[in-house]
């Protein structure tokens, strides 16, 4: 359980580094690409030892890193135009809500047992996340189709990017290790955003300034270590449908608490409520 407590607390300073930028005026766009050229730095510098030539003819990682390293700077960006189109709450709700897809698969994929406890936790998992998360708003633009589409591609790509994950931890990834595999993903990423970020100084649209770099380097050593330690995670005994499940609801509930204590959000019915059936979840997903 080290490995996913872990995770759990590497996302979660991950959401409070992201609500200090607001604070400080960084450029989230900008920090989010040096992010991920710091976590591939990271990545290598501390695992580097173990790369071997013979990594690239052993397994088939390759081209999922560079689909999920395109899938970690396209959503992203993807997340802050519905951020702005949607409205932050229902962009949250979207993306938490997309562990379904990985549970599920991870149930059909590697034939995990399925039986009553476990499909209640699930579920109930999904409820308490859905409710921490909610935020109701007087108006939405939601009802655009263009919104709409907004919101599912960030549904399906999220569920698509952990399970893409899993898959090579479980499958694909040969003898490389998750650390590198990981800082590879992340380095592709970086690539992206570089690119876009280039185009956007060419064209003025964007002006790079040095806060921006040290929030990136802030954000990238959590970043790259709240993947790392999830890839691991789901190594341990539990399966993997139940480890997606903890992590999700783990992160919505430390966020959540950490919230009220650091940020002194205030707190509704519906979200006390949300905790009290994710603490639920959590009991019947661990017995």
């Amino acid at each position: 359980m080290i490995y996913l407590f872990l995770s759990i607390f590497f996302s979660t300073l991950i959401l409070i580094i992201f609500r200090m930028f607001k604070r400080y005026g960084i450029n989230t766009f900008q920090a989010i690409v040096f992010n991920y050229i710091i976590a591939f730095v990271v990545g290598f510098g501390i695992y580097g030892d173990q790369w071997q030539s013979k990594h690239l003819h052993e397994g088939s990682w390759i081209p999922f890193a560079f689909i999920i390293g395109g899938l970690f700077i396209s959503l992203f960006l993807l997340m802050g135009k519905s951020s702005q189109e949607n409205g932050i709450g229902i962009t949250s709700v979207t993306v938490k809500m997309s562990l379904a897809i990985p549970v599920t698969m991870a149930i059909f994929l590697y034939q995990e047992q399925v039986y009553f406890t476990k499909i209640t936790g699930i579920i109930l998992a999904l409820i308490g996340v859905f409710l921490i998360t909610f935020r109701r708003k007087k108006k939405r633009k939601v009802g655009a189709p263009k919104n709409i589409f907004f919101l599912l591609i960030l549904f399906v790509g999220s569920g698509v990017l952990d399970t893409l994950l899993n898959y090579v931890e479980r499958v694909a990834s040969g003898d490389l290790s998750l650390a590198l595999f990981s800082a590879i993903g992340f380095g592709i990423a970086g690539i992206i955003g570089i690119v876009v970020l280039t185009i956007r100084l060419f064209m003025g649209t964007q002006r790079l300034q040095f806060r921006n770099v040290l929030g990136g380097i802030v954000l990238g050593v959590p970043n790259f270590f709240s993947i790392y330690y999830l890839m691991m995670a789901v190594r341990q005994d539990l399966d993997d449908s139940v480890t997606y499940a903890l992590n999700n609801v783990g992160i919505v509930m430390a966020s959540f608490l950490l919230g009220i204590v650091l940020f002194r959000e205030t707190t509704t019915v519906l979200k006390i409520t949300g905790v009290a059936v994710s603490i639920a979840s959590i009991l019947l997903l661990t017995l």
